[in-house]
């Protein structure tokens, strides 16, 4: 099982990442962060990479739902949302599969939920790649 769900985007950077922002929003998720880590990297080791952004994305009834099944979950929230750019105009979308991160814990009740949320985030991408 792969842990992330991929497409590529044919826009700027820029637009992909409201492109992504808007999918989201659509299937009830918010933006709790945001990591520019070509900026961090350039800040913190003096290295150049391509365009980089980690969006934490966040989806509160679920998320409220996965604390009641598991007080520790936190550990492995928000949903991160990858935008890199491969090559100008060609922007690559990943999102995680919470199915596949919350195989480790055994909770019957997580399952169902990280499946939901990984049904969502299926959806962002499939809507993505059109």
């Amino acid at each position: 099982m792969s842990y992330y769900f991929s497409t590529i985007v044919n826009d700027s950077f820029s637009n992909a990442i409201q492109k992504v922002t808007d999918a989201l929003k659509t299937e009830g998720f918010g933006i709790l962060t945001e990591i520019d880590m070509k900026a961090t990297l350039k800040k913190k080791l003096d290295v150049d990479i391509a365009p980089y952004t980690i969006l934490g994305a966040c989806n509160p009834p679920f998320a409220y739902q996965a604390l009641q099944a598991e007080d520790k979950i936190g550990t492995m929230l928000p949903c991160n949302v990858i935008i890199q750019e491969k090559a100008p105009g060609k922007v690559e979308v990943s999102a995680v599969d919470p199915a596949a991160s919350m195989q480790a814990i055994q909770n019957v009740e997580l399952e169902k939920i990280a499946g939901t949320v990984r049904k969502k985030l299926q959806k962002v991408i499939q809507h993505l790649a059109k």
